[in-house]
């Protein structure tokens, strides 16, 4: 059976912040802090804290921007973290508000409605709860039927899922499937830590998968094959969870926002996704070379010319793998969906693609398209 992406949506919140007003507000508190600990920090008690630039930003990642669902609270010194107001139980979640905006899109872009689905997965790095899933609360809201669930696996959230979808459909357990991404890396990021504070944004993305022989969008892009792999690593970690309250410390802990070893994931990490992708090719019979464009992950600038130029065997056009670091920030799982809803123009039909993924645990994801 030949399943097919169909429509692609994206929603990204209103606020934006630029790396200037990131730098302000965090050269604001490391000023702050290295007055009120002054003595400790002249006794060697305490190291002191060093100001930030939007030109190291700018060199480390290539991000210029970020979209966030609150600036005014991560920009205050004081408070360093989004306001996210509190609902009511029986109003829509913050995250299912995101999601039903990025499906709707995708939704339109296929030519259905929200009675035409039958699956729907929610996956993305931090689901706001733990029950009821959000998925079930998206589902409920699109008029879907069905079944739908939430899942989790960092950054490679979105790839995982959707061969979710496809093993789904292959399956005959659905027709079509509904795989969104909501977002919101800002409530998980430490404003307060120099390598850190300027890393992630919000978004979601959302992708309408299904069989294609029932698809009838103009915008469609089958797929050949899915590879995943995992390999434990706490180099990238998030110790937060429902636990936390019961171990009597703080919950504003370091370890409890987003923590990386920079370096070391670089250097794991380049390899393991470089590797999966040219052995997916070959498992297919497909010569790397062929490949017209790459929708990447966006984590780092330097990572996926790296990893571009080891799977084309040469430096890729800026067309051929393209970026929007600059604009959004790493929006997890979201990221690479996002490269592939804003850049899609210029491909002729049978041309071959890849989506890919890739982040904590360590988890890669590899998605072979050929457009319709």
């Amino acid at each position: 059976m030949n399943n097919v992406i169909s429509g692609v949506g994206l929603y990204t919140p209103v606020d934006v912040i630029s790396n200037d007003e990131l730098v302000e507000s965090f050269n604001c508190f490391v000023a702050d802090y290295n007055a009120r600990h002054s003595a400790a920090i002249a006794l060697g008690e305490l190291e002191e804290l060093q100001p930030s630039s939007a030109a190291f930003i700018d060199k480390a990642s290539g991000i210029l921007s970020r979209y966030v669902i609150d600036k005014q609270g991560i920009l205050d010194p004081e408070r360093m973290k989004p306001y996210v107001a509190p609902r009511a139980n029986d109003a829509l979640s913050l995250q299912a508000e995101m999601a039903i905006q990025a499906a709707q899109l995708a939704l339109d872009e296929a030519g259905l409605k929200g009675s035409d689905l039958d699956c729907v997965i929610v996956a993305c790095s931090n689901l706001q709860r733990a029950y009821p899933a959000v998925a079930i609360e998206v589902q409920q809201a699109l008029g879907a039927g069905g079944f739908a669930f939430d899942m989790n696996v960092a950054c490679s959230s979105a790839t995982f899922a959707l061969q979710l979808a496809d093993n789904t459909l292959q399956a005959g357990n659905a027709t079509r499937v509904l795989v969104v991404n909501p977002e919101i890396c800002s409530a998980h990021l430490n404003y307060r830590d120099r390598d850190s504070h300027f890393i992630f944004g919000d978004a979601c993305t959302a992708m309408i998968v299904e069989r294609a022989d029932l698809a009838r969008s103009p915008l469609q892009f089958r797929i050949l094959g899915t590879r995943l792999k995992t390999s434990f690593s706490n180099n990238i970690r998030n110790n937060f969870g429902f636990l936390s309250k019961c171990e009597d410390r703080s919950l504003d802990a370091p370890d409890t926002y987003f923590v990386q070893q920079g370096r070391k994931v670089f250097k794991d990490v380049v390899p393991m996704v470089a590797e999966l992708i040219i052995e997916h090719l070959q498992s297919l019979d497909l010569p790397a070379e062929t490949l017209r464009r790459l929708w990447l992950h966006q984590a780092n600038i330097n990572m996926n010319s790296l990893i571009a130029r080891k799977v084309l065997g040469r430096d890729p056009d800026a067309d051929e793998a393209p970026t929007i670091l600059h604009e959004f920030g790493n929006t997890s799982s979201a990221a690479s969906i996002i490269a592939f809803a804003r850049h899609r123009e210029g491909l002729q039909a049978e041309d071959l693609c890849l989506l890919c993924s890739f982040g904590a645990g360590y988890s890669v994801g590899s998605v072979i398209l050929r457009k319709v």
